[in-house]
């Protein structure tokens, strides 16, 4: 297939031919290569879509008045393929589409960081802009990152209504939008990053090997959490648990839907603010939400401890309640499915990948259902990912003890736990059932 003459339909067909390598953190189209090429000759002189020309997007907003829409793909993943397919091909968006000056941005090498701060580990994502540079909003699914064929684009559609009643109603809610901008970061551009830096161009090497050129969003915290760890510095929490989906606080948002409350999980901050199935979210800390990422965003740059205020609809009716976090909230994310963890994971796990028993599994195995039990899925086998098989750890093995806590929790806890406490170099006791028999093993953190 000549690459250099796909069509968008064409193209749809290449991406979805997955391939999955041994050690990979993330599924991957088949033809990576192909895949990348294919999306530049289909797109770069699409009428809609700018390719890879941010800049040129905000010329655009300001001369035309109209709202900037940046999407951002990470064209080999395989994650989000569906979805990606259905808003360059939805004749259905095209109307909305319309009303926006749109961007489709490909890598990470050049983004100004600065002014672009999202869901990293997500392969599809968008942000909205006025042409100033206010943000409006951002999108990004965690329902179509999970499942490669999922198409649907009504949530994302509800997101496009939504930013075009706050453009329209721009420059007087400027003041509700202050709390979406971004915060301070400690690098303007990816490529300022150690462990980055001169290592890729600004540019994609089209000449040569254009996939190997690219930095990929979910670099940018992995680069960030690594360069922490460097310094010595605990990880801060935030890039441990960033952009906490909203489950993390016991709402279950309908993916279909902007922001409406699809259930409530019991025992949860949420559920203590009386907030119920079918309650459609306005603000949250005073900022308008048009998204599950703009949910996320409010979380990410909450404090360890918050009261968060929120207006909602029910049944018509705009009510008020207040979400209180209690210390250690984000503690409750799981980022067991983010391609991100797997840094982590060899950072504090010395490479493997746990899993919590369920309680039905830990009655087959006569194990008490309030106790530690993360039964070992994957031991890596290579570089840092290899130190905890070294130390004698293996796939199949249960810890039931570690550093001294025997404690029901999480992978995602016990990541969290050890990135802030222990350092590179240090080894923690642990124990592990291997068929009948208990071994005490150390791990190493990294």
């Amino acid at each position: 297939m000549n690459a250099s003459r796909l069509t968008l339909p064409a193209l749809t067909a290449l991406l979805l031919l997955p391939t999955f390598q041994p050690g990979a953190t993330a599924e991957t189209v088949k033809d990576r290569e192909g895949a990348v090429r294919g999306d530049k000759a289909a797109l770069a002189q699409d009428a809609r879509w700018l390719y890879n020309e941010i800049d040129h997007g905000f010329t655009q907003a300001k001369q035309s008045g109209k709202p900037l829409l940046v999407v951002l793909r990470c064209v080999p993943c395989l994650a989000c393929m569906g979805m990606d397919a259905s808003v360059l091909n939805s004749k259905d968006l095209a109307p909305l589409l319309d009303q926006f000056v749109c961007v489709r941005v490909i890598n990470a090498n050049a983004l100004d960081l600065r002014r672009f701060q999202f869901d990293y580990d997500l392969s599809f994502s968008a942000l909205f802009f006025h042409g100033d540079g206010t943000l409006y909003a951002r999108f990004g699914s965690w329902r179509h990152q999970k499942n490669s064929q999922e198409t649907d684009t009504a949530g994302f559609r509800q997101a496009l209504e939504g930013v075009l009643r706050l453009h329209r109603a721009y420059p007087a809610n400027k003041a509700e939008l202050a709390g979406k901008q971004p915060g301070p970061t400690p690098f303007e551009s990816p490529l300022e990053i150690p462990g980055l830096v001169g290592k890729y161009g600004r540019e994609l090497d089209w000449g040569g090997k254009v996939v190997q050129s690219c930095v990929h969003c979910h670099m940018i915290g992995d680069a960030l959490r690594t360069h922490a760890r460097n310094q010595g510095q605990p990880v801060p929490e935030e890039w441990i648990y960033p952009q906490p989906q909203p489950e993390t606080i016991g709402l279950r948002l309908a993916p279909d839907r902007a922001a409406t409350v699809a259930a409530v999980l019991p025992n949860s901050p949420a559920a203590a603010a009386g907030l119920q199935s079918g309650d459609d979210l306005l603000t949250l800390a005073g900022q308008p939400v048009v998204s599950m990422a703009d949910v996320s965003w409010v979380l990410h740059r909450t404090a360890n401890t918050a009261v968060l205020p929120i207006t909602y609809l029910r049944s018509g009716t705009s009510k008020t309640a207040r979400l209180e976090l209690p210390a250690q909230w984000r503690y409750r994310s799981d980022i067991s499915r983010r391609v991100g963890t797997w840094g982590m994971r060899a950072m504090a796990l010395g490479g493997l990948q746990l899993v919590d028993l369920t309680d039905d599994e830990r009655r087959d195995r006569k194990l008490p259902t309030d106790t530690l039990a993360l039964l070992i899925l994957h031991a890596g086998e290579y570089g840092n990912h290899a130190a905890a098989k070294k130390a004698g750890f293996q796939k199949g093995d249960v810890i039931v003890e570690l550093d001294g806590s025997r404690s029901r929790a999480t992978e995602s806890e016990w990541i969290g736990r050890l990135l802030r406490d222990h350092r590179p170099g240090e080894s923690l006791p642990a124990r592990v059932l291997r068929g009948d028999q208990q071994i005490d093993l150390r791990l190493p953190m990294q």
